[in-house]
């Protein structure tokens, strides 16, 4: 027994990565300072990053107009000077509006002070208020703190002066009210105020447009410039994958733009057929808040419903224009969006959320409307970039763990319901045998790796065990009545051969994945211990021999599993009276010892001398090489790698008994 069963290693401590550390700690200093820069020049940072969001924007254009023959620099102060005097035309419609917003406000003023009356009115009528608020007061005048704070009567103190009651004269000298009265402001005075005003949002437009201006005009040299600073080691491939980016953004960027103002062209009309009050500056208005993610529509709608609410003396008009904001915004989101630029931007929700706080914290109200724009440039960069990975893993939507990492993370946890969850989509578009050789043996060759570098102790390696096998227990228990269509194909001729087999340089056969999927079995393989799924080595090994003998079970097959104790010589006394058709000897292989698989293998045929024996050597799926020199060293009469070649197998000998192996 001590000679199969290998000496316990010894158990390695982690020893802490100096220079990982560091890296770590250079990182955050980075993060830091990138932060703190982005706070205090933002000044300078908020025109920059507008202008790089423009440019993609506008890039398309401007390709378009040098693809049909224009110059560059022509083609580019085309594309710049129409955008400016499209922003001027609606900045000078906006400001009208507004001003006939501001002159027609007293007007306003009064339907609401009737409806708030009115509401006063209706609460103060209303049975059920009115006892509740007598109740909550009887409430208040029966704590302590109300009787505390009840003002005490003062009395009266006989040397205490009368003053006069104004205050003003009683007392000789006495203070004396001044009253400053300001002169009208003048012409001059009125333009200083309104270019203060005005001069940072024109300084703020002013730099923009230079920024578009230099951005468009040495697009191609900043991009190589990016490429030298984060790719240089790679160009051909940073340079694809900056193209790519560069395509990408520039479309969705625009596709955004042309959705949001179309959001905000039809609503725009449809509040002008309402009778909306300025319905051009709260069209413009939803074109802004659509891009703040989620709560940009409910923005966007709640001055609209309240100037309605305000300019009629009714609630209709204010009703109809939150139903018009509700249906718009379900149809663009549910049907326009996902046809124009896909579901999602890229980015998990979370993230969206995240990146709106901090964007806003950073540069107020520009930065929420920024925040998604800059979050999904982030995003695309990092996908692209081997230095910024980190910035996808942590804002993007992609899955952070693989489904085998998170089948063995959830393991380690003991969580099975979160892997059934994930289990239930995975076996939407694929067979549970694919699912089982995929994931779950995938995952157990990563806690055979923990194995092997002493991350493992031998009794998490039983929990671990026996909760794979409950896992898959219910997941076989649900999977029962479904075919596993798509994996094998039934042979309809007799002269069709039922499995190919390929020659191993050893002379054994190695099965191919290609077996059917209704076979019709004999009898003699249906009986419990037909076929014999023995575990090489640890419970790690059985567990892959349980997946395998309920895929078996599933196709009509009676399999057995012994643990690695059964290769004693009494066990094996007691496996040779099983009448057993098949044997497979399960390992997994991390650390496999080929001497001690030889060995077995050699037992096993000495012991019960008329029933093969399959090597199956459950590898990483890109392990091919590794399989068959693995064949070739233990000289075994069969050997597979995968569950489903394992299955085929079986199948094979059961629905062709007639079949001998070669020697």
């Amino acid at each position: 027994m001590s000679d199969l069963i290998p000496a316990p290693r010894p158990r390695t401590q982690a020893v802490p990565d100096a220079a990982r550390m560091l890296e770590t700690l250079a990182t955050l200093i980075i993060v830091v300072l990138v932060v703190g820069i982005l706070f205090v020049a933002r000044e300078i940072l908020v025109p920059i990053a507008i202008a790089i969001l423009l440019s993609f924007v506008l890039s398309p254009l401007v390709k378009l107009l040098r693809n049909i023959g224009i110059a560059k620099t022509l083609s580019v102060g085309i594309v710049v000077l129409a955008a400016f005097l499209i922003s001027v035309g609606i900045g000078i419609v906006l400001a009208k509006q507004i001003s006939d917003l501001a002159a027609d406000a007293p007007k306003y003023q009064a339907t609401v002070s009737d409806k708030v009356s009115g509401a006063r009115t209706f609460l103060a009528n209303n049975a059920l208020l009115k006892k509740a608020t007598e109740a909550m007061t009887d409430v208040s005048k029966m704590s302590p703190s109300a009787q505390a704070d009840k003002p005490q009567p003062q009395r009266p103190n006989p040397l205490a002066r009368t003053s006069d009651p104004a205050g003003l004269h009683s007392v000789p000298g006495g203070p004396v009210s001044v009253l400053v009265v300001e002169p009208a402001p003048g012409i001059l005075d009125i333009l200083q105020r309104v270019a203060g005003i005005a001069a940072s949002p024109l300084a703020t437009a002013a730099f923009v447009a230079i920024f578009i201006v230099f951005m468009l005009m040495q697009r191609e040299d900043l991009r190589n410039r990016f490429i030298r600073l984060v790719g240089s080691g790679d160009l051909q491939r940073t340079t694809l994958a900056m193209n790519d980016a560069a395509r990408r953004l520039s479309r969705y960027f625009l596709a955004q733009m042309l959705v949001n103002t179309a959001f905000g062209i039809v609503v725009a009309i449809a509040l002008s057929i309402i009778g909306v009050p300025s319905a051009i500056l709260w069209g413009s208005f939803a074109i802004l808040m659509r891009f703040i993610p989620y709560i940009g529509a409910l923005g966007a709608a709640f001055f609209p419903v309240l100037l309605a609410a305000a300019a009629s003396p009714g609630w209709d008009m204010a009703i109809e224009t939150a139903l018009l904001f509700v249906v718009i915004e379900a149809l663009v989101g549910q049907v326009v969006e996902p046809l124009v630029y896909g579901h999602n931007t890229g980015i998990s929700p979370i993230a969206v959320v995240v990146s709106a706080t901090f964007w806003t914290w950073l540069w107020g109200p520009v930065g929420l409307v920024l925040a998604t724009p800059l979050t999904v440039c982030l995003v695309v960069i990092g996908r692209h970039v081997e230095r910024l990975a980190f910035l996808d893993i942590i804002l993007g939507d992609a899955p952070a763990l693989t489904p085998v990492e998170s089948f063995y993370q959830r393991v380690l946890a003991g969580d099975a319901s979160e892997i059934a969850d994930h289990a239930d989509r995975y076996l939407k578009d694929h067979t549970l045998t694919e699912y089982c050789d995929n994931v779950a043996l995938q995952a157990l060759l990563l806690a055979q790796n923990d194995v092997r570098r002493g991350r493992l102790e031998d009794d998490r390696l039983i929990v671990i065990k026996e909760t794979v096998d409950e896992l898959m227990e219910d997941l076989f228990d649900r999977e029962a009545d479904k075919p596993e269509s798509g994996f094998i194909t039934v042979p309809k001729d007799d002269d069709e051969p039922i499995a190919a087999l390929e020659k191993t340089p050893t002379g054994s056969e190695r099965i191919r994945a290609e077996a059917p999927s209704a076979p019709i079995v004999d009898p003699a393989w249906r009986e419990s211990m037909a076929v014999l799924c023995i575990a090489g080595r640890t419970p790690l090994d059985e567990a892959a021999a349980q997946l395998l003998a309920d895929l078996l079970g599933k196709h009509g097959i009676g399999a057995h599993v012994e643990p690695s104790t059964s290769l004693s010589n009494n066990n094996l006394a007691h496996l040779a009276e099983s009448h057993a058709r098949l044997i497979v000897l399960s390992f997994l292989d991390a650390d496999l010892s080929i001497a001690q698989a030889r060995f077995s293998v050699r037992r096993l045929r000495r012991r019960i001398p008329n029933v093969p024996v399959v090597a199956a050597f459950w590898t990483e799926q890109d392990a091919g090489n590794r399989t068959v020199s693995l064949c070739s060293d233990v000289k075994s009469d069969l050997c597979v790698s995968t569950l489903g070649e394992a299955v085929a197998l079986c199948l094979e000998r059961a629905t062709a008994p007639d079949v001998e192996l070669a020697a």
